[in-house]
């Protein structure tokens, strides 16, 4: 239980009603809804926008990224009715100096749509693709043309409905296709010790899953954007399935599998010490949960010593004690801040307290571990969306750094143990000094690579800019560990601590017996006190974990796709280059 005497604490009812629970719901909420205004005043749009498609009805509208980081008001906006549509808007970008930046769902926290400073004034075009750009089709057993719009869970509920599934999702369901394509979005998932998985299995990430996709793209000979399909065999759809914002896709064909119902078992009864211990240490390690299930995520909140552990097992039939679920969603106190996490959060943002982190991890734990008894959700059981969607929009917003390991399957302990050992360390050390960067989690989870014959297409390449993309030289490394590290915006000594944390990652994994990337949609390339902002990281050591050949290929088939530029800002100039 929490000692609420430490520090002075009071209850949480004692808090004021601003910082409460429904408080921090409401911002929640607030942040997951883009604001839009109404739709722009006909002279007005002529006269800014003149020519801009008559179909195509604009407003203005605001951005606002997961955690509220990066955000952007009064930006011009359009919700295209359909690729013909998205067409007509770029052509008339292109002919007026404008920059279109696809928006999905805003789930991300890296400056790949929108920059931090982005003003009203800015030539800059918001495209929303969740209005309209959302068919779902059949095309075959197992392949499904999907809207870039559509977002995962109506993708999912989709193939659910025709006995479908995937090997491994991201928590979140409120992710749009595009975005998570852009990005290499993945799961957890790597085989059990004796699986053996059916045709349309992938243990790497979503992109690894596109069979074609249908861009805008910028054609020669024609002197004009056109809307062109790109079959998986051919070279360029190799940087189009992970291209971080730099083209706007409008649909795709994905390979699915046969769907499983899988079982997933919490438990918070397994000390750090042992889940995360040097490799042959025996016991409870990571890698036991892996061997036994291959499908695990530990969550560790900030100064406690017991991680939330999730353990994901296939179960084609319903284990005795484990709950039958029907639809996903199943932490509400996940989801829902609890008061005392709420109470203490208020505190420390309000009153500059970060002294108070120790606390604050300590309430994360004890609701989880209470919540798991007291909702029935230790041990779920049902079709695999209803276990693999568990994030809503009301949970508790962070930054999050982030970064994908790439190792054998018999390094991931050693990759694990390293890692957490070093983040103990420098977390105590901080800790001495009255500095509290971390106030949220490490986040873990381990996947396989993006093995472009899971396809089933011959001639299929992996995805040029995926962190999953395996790496030429080191064939044994077919498994990737990502780590995270969530803490409140905003937190003093946040991004000097993280840069830290990089520079430890960047110089353990260098390419000797493991390989660090970072992972697109989060926190990476620290300088002291901002994200996204180091000049080595972002010139060298970004491109060097892919390598020349790689990098230089995926950028120049990306400019020679959008030569005008059209899909990018500048952050991309800056990046891609």
């Amino acid at each position: 239980m929490i000692d609420r005497s430490v520090g002075n604490f009071p209850p949480a009812e004692a808090v004021s009603g601003r910082f409460g629970r429904r408080a921090l719901l409401r911002s929640a909420a607030a942040l997951a809804a883009v604001p839009v205004l109404l739709e722009a005043d006909p002279a007005a749009a002529a006269a800014e926008l003149p020519g801009f498609p008559g179909e195509v009805a604009l407003y203005r509208s605001a951005y606002r990224n997961w955690v509220g980081e990066i955000t952007a008001d009064g930006l011009w906006a359009c919700a295209p009715a359909g690729p013909r549509q998205v067409l007509a808007v770029v052509d008339w970008a292109w002919r007026n100096g404008r920059r279109v930046r696809a928006r999905g769902c805003s789930h991300g926290w890296s400056p790949l749509t929108v920059t931090a400073g982005t003003t009203a004034s800015a030539d800059v075009l918001l495209v929303d693709t969740t209005a309209h750009l959302t068919g779902l089709a059949l095309e075959s057993g197992t392949a499904v043309r999907a809207g870039a719009g559509v977002t995962l869970e109506r993708l999912l509920t989709f193939l659910e409905g025709h006995g479908l599934g995937l090997t491994a999702a991201p928590a979140p369901g409120d992710l749009s296709l595009g975005g998570a394509l852009a990005i290499d979005a993945h799961g957890t998932a790597v085989p059990a010790d004796g699986e053996r998985p059916p045709p349309g299995s992938t243990y790497g990430s979503l992109s690894n899953r596109v069979l074609e996709l249908t861009a805008v793209v910028w054609d020669a000979g024609r002197g004009a954007y056109v809307l062109r399909t790109f079959r998986r065999d051919e070279p360029d759809c190799a940087a189009l399935l992970t291209h971080l914002g730099r083209a706007f896709v409008t649909e795709v064909v994905l390979r699915a599998g046969p769907d499983s119902s899988l079982r997933c078992v919490s438990r918070t009864d397994v000390p750090a010490r042992e889940l995360f211990a040097a490799p042959g240490s025996g016991g409870r390690t990571l890698e036991s949960f892996l061997r036994r299930s291959g499908r695990l995520e530990a969550i560790w909140f900030a100064f406690t010593e017991f991680p939330w552990l999730k353990e994901w097992s296939l179960a084609p039939v319903r284990p005795p004690g484990s709950r039958h679920v029907t639809s996903p969603y199943n932490y509400p106190f996940s989801d829902s801040i609890p008061e005392p996490v709420a109470g203490l959060v208020g505190r420390l943002v309000s009153g500059a307290a970060w002294y108070l982190a120790p606390l604050v991890g300590a309430a994360q734990l004890e609701a989880a571990s209470l919540g798991l008894a007291a909702t029935g959700s230790a041990d779920l059981w049902g079709p695999s969306k209803n276990t693999l969607l568990y994030l809503r929009p009301t949970t508790l917003r962070v930054t999050a750094n982030g970064y994908a390991v790439l190792t054998s399957r018999a390094g991931v302990q050693r990759v694990v143990h390293e890692f957490t050992r070093y983040y103990r360390e420098r977390l105590a050390a901080y800790a001495a000094r009255g500095r509290f960067p971390v106030n949220g989690s490490v986040e873990i989870r381990v996947t396989g690579l993006d093995d472009p014959a899971d396809t089933g297409v011959p001639g299929a390449e992996a995805p040029l800019l995926s962190a999953l993309r395996p790496h030429p030289a080191h064939p044994e490394w077919d498994t990737a560990v990502w780590l995270d590290v969530l803490t409140l915006p905003g937190t003093p000594y946040a991004e000097a601590f993280l840069s830290e944390l990089e520079d430890f990652l960047l110089g353990s994994h260098d390419g000797g017996h493991s390989l660090a990337r970072v992972e697109w949609s989060k926190g990476w390339a620290y300088t002291g006190d901002a994200a996204w902002s180091d000049a080595r990281v972002l010139g060298t050591s970004v491109p060097g974990s892919f390598g020349a050949p790689v990098w230089s290929r995926a950028v120049t088939s990306l400019d020679r796709l959008d030569p005008h530029r059209v899909f990018t800002n500048g952050f991309l100039d800056r990046l891609l280059r």
